[in-house]
């Protein structure tokens, strides 16, 4: 598989959404000569990962920054993390391997207080970085007419009764009662929806608003369009690109952006020609996956 880096004998890797460090780990394990940097915007993400991967010393280190900031990150400005030190071999800022797993992770869902289920009651923030001065889910609601609700909710999540729930969230504020909690958004959604309309949507009637306010208060599109523009620049030769997006508008910016890559500037080839998908085997094990799309691009030799 060393191969598939550029035949490196020390490949140089980047898990932009390190997480919990499930795919740092694996990417250890697997290149044993690897040397892996992680990036995460989720403090308490970077310190469990930090944990988790402490057995691998020198060859793993983690920067505290959103990937949108790729470029920065990597050449060791602005990391914001106590005591870290880019490794010096790194220097060249040319690396052999990228990986982004888009999305909101597992952790982050799991727990309530973090505010980004509609099946687990807390405090409805969704920032991925809480010790960030990004608005909190509530503030938004708080603060933001119903037509820029419903463009929100229509651009961000795809939903089709957008006006209706930004209506709802208006008249609610106006009675002093705008949604703090997830369990109160997801209690005003299914009240402004008829059954009927529920029963058609084919999921939890909250799904695509909460995803919606996630991706806005995360300017996850934002950080996606930062960080493609920056990659091309640290790709060493034979650099393999790989992104795992959750939902179309993700999707169709990374589809569009590698086949510029290949027909426009002629940088590499795409090596997904159709996005791969999961088997079912993995989405018995993991149910987040089923609306997992991997597409892949590699640089020229």
């Amino acid at each position: 598989m060393e191969d598939g880096l550029g035949g490196k004998d020390h490949p140089r890797i980047v898990d932009g959404t390190l997480g919990l460090g499930g795919y740092s780990e694996a990417m250890l394990r697997e290149f044993p000569r690897a040397e892996v940097i992680g990036i995460d915007r989720d403090a308490e993400a970077l310190r469990r990962a930090r944990v988790r991967l402490e057995e691998w010393g020198p060859r793993f280190s983690a920067v505290y920054t959103n990937f949108g900031n790729l470029q920065s990150a990597l050449s060791g400005e602005g990391l914001g993390v106590s005591g870290w030190q880019f490794p010096p071999e790194l220097k060249s800022n040319m690396f052999d391997a990228f990986v982004f797993d888009l999305g909101v992770s597992n952790m982050q869902l799991s727990e309530g207080e973090r505010g980004f289920s509609f099946q687990r009651d807390g405090p409805l923030d969704m920032r991925m970085d809480p010790e960030g001065d990004a608005p909190t889910a509530a503030e938004v609601l708080a603060r933001t007419d119903a037509k820029e609700l419903a463009r929100i909710f229509w651009e961000y999540g795809e939903e089709r009764h957008s006006r209706r729930i930004a209506a709802q969230v208006e008249e609610c504020r106006r009675r002093g009662k705008s949604p703090q909690t997830t369990g109160e958004l997801a209690a005003l959604i299914r009240g402004c929806l008829p059954e009927p309309v529920q029963r058609k949507m084919g999921g939890h009637p909250a799904r695509r608003v909460f995803q919606a306010l996630r991706i806005f208060v995360n300017d996850e599109l934002g950080e996606l369009e930062a960080m493609l523009e920056q990659l091309p620049a640290l790709a060493a030769e034979g650099c393999l690109a790989v992104i795992v997006s959750y939902h179309s508008l993700e999707d169709r910016i990374v589809k569009h952006r590698f086949r510029a890559w290949e027909k426009e500037t002629g940088w590499g080839r795409v090596l997904t020609k159709h996005p791969v998908l999961p088997g079912e085997e993995e989405m018995e094990r993991n149910y987040k996956s089923r609306s997992a799309k991997l597409r892949a691009f590699q640089f020229s030799d």
